[in-house]
């Protein structure tokens, strides 16, 4: 199912400053996706093809790291995972691309916790995300795995209390996991000192290398004096980036479990065309009679619309929730929170949760607006159909 924009959105508010003091001027824009590029059925391969045979316990890691793993339910590697922790643990530099949901946060927290815990010398993590909800689940996964081994992390990300970000910094810290704006106000107020870090993960590297992050991601660069190792890994690859990728990775292992242009295999994709005369709404209302669409997301291109959508869908008895780059970090935690456990059937969102939202049911994902880009469409659909299991994808077209 699937979206077009006909009508184009008009400016909303004052034009925003952006990090450097630019002002960003928000025209109105037209996605020029081929929607039929967007219907494809699905070719699951499972569990066979989501996981190797490869026991985590055939690897160079010590047992509390093992117990962890196994009490995650991790008992063989992932594809990702088996080609790339053995030259990650090598010291390697790493370009990977896979899936969304095919484990690839595991795939660099592993062999950052093994070499943290195993080496003589003071080893220290900083992981860069574009979303700060990636950020929070990245910390999240990394407390889990490295559970009784007495590493310390921290997470440093907007929409929070800076001040509170001042008495972590005091502590000591293995692993800081962070957004590009957050990182660089606490070197600036020189509580945070980048040089004292040796391995630097750009997490959805795709989209900390476009326009919006890259200025951010150079500075933070530089300030890494230490660097002696660099991760990069996302589901997709852009081919314009690949001189920047170039200028951060040396002698890389490339892991590509696929192509960094496609769509996930186990989601089913769907249109649906919309006549002028049809409401859309109703249309979207029409679906949730199918009690199939059980954990829903829905994407659209505004916050305007997302908070519309979401009042008219509890007002027709869908309970749902709202993210957007306006709500506080708090509700935006409790909303995810709240949509994880089934307390809300619909997750309503712009594209702040195509990347970092780690549902694991997830059984649909409509796309309200069409996507202006292939790649923002690969990320929102892969929110569903994570870990083997099969989702659905809907898109709505004018």
């Amino acid at each position: 199912m699937h979206f077009n924009t006909r009508n184009k959105p008009k400016p909303q508010g004052k034009p925003q400053a952006n990090r450097g003091g630019r002002v960003n001027q928000k025209a109105a824009k037209v996605s020029k996706l081929d929607a039929n590029l967007l219907v494809k059925k699905a070719q699951p391969s499972g569990q066979e093809g989501f996981r190797s045979e490869r026991p985590f316990s055939d690897l160079p890691l010590s047992n509390q790291l093992l117990k962890n793993l196994k009490a995650k339910g991790y008992e063989t590697l992932t594809n990702i995972q088996e080609q790339a922790v053995l030259p990650l643990l090598d010291g390697r530099d790493l370009l990977g691309i896979s899936n969304t949901g095919s484990g690839k946060t595991a795939a660099f927290l592993i062999p950052i916790i093994e070499k943290i815990k195993s080496s003589n010398e003071a080893k220290t993590a900083l992981i860069v995300t574009p979303t700060r909800e990636l950020a929070l689940q990245i910390e999240e996964e990394f407390k889990s795995l490295a559970k009784g081994l007495n590493l310390y992390s921290a997470t440093f990300i907007g929409g929070t209390n800076i001040n509170s970000d001042f008495k972590t910094l005091s502590r000591k810290l293995h692993v800081v996991v962070g957004t590009p704006g957050r990182l660089l106000d606490l070197t600036d107020r020189k509580l945070l000192h980048l040089n004292k870090f040796d391995t630097l993960v750009l997490d959805e590297f795709d989209r900390m290398l476009d326009m919006g992050f890259i200025n951010d991601v150079k500075k933070i660069v530089r300030g890494m004096t230490k660097r002696s190792q660099t991760m990069l890994f996302s589901a997709t690859l852009e081919p314009n980036q690949k001189a920047m990728i170039d200028s951060l990775l040396h002698n890389p292992v490339e892991v590509k479990v696929n192509s960094g242009v496609t769509t996930s295999e186990n989601v089913d994709q769907e249109i649906i065309r919309l006549k002028s005369t049809e409401d859309k709404f109703l249309v979207l209302e029409g679906l949730f009679q199918n009690p199939d669409l059980e954990k829903v997301i829905i994407f659209t291109e505004t916050k305007r619309l997302a908070d519309r959508l979401s009042k008219k869908l509890n007002q027709a008895g869908i309970n749902s929730g709202l993210i957007h780059g306006n709500k506080s970090q708090n509700f935006r935690n409790r909303t995810i929170e709240e949509f994880k456990k089934g307390l809300t059937r619909v997750l309503v969102a712009t594209d702040v949760a195509a990347r970092g939202i780690d549902v694991a049911d997830v059984t649909h994902v409509i796309n309200y607006q069409l996507p202006m880009s292939m790649d923002s469409y690969i990320h929102r659909i892969g929110r569903t159909g994570r870990a083997g299991k099969t989702g659905r994808a809907i898109t709505f077209v004018n």
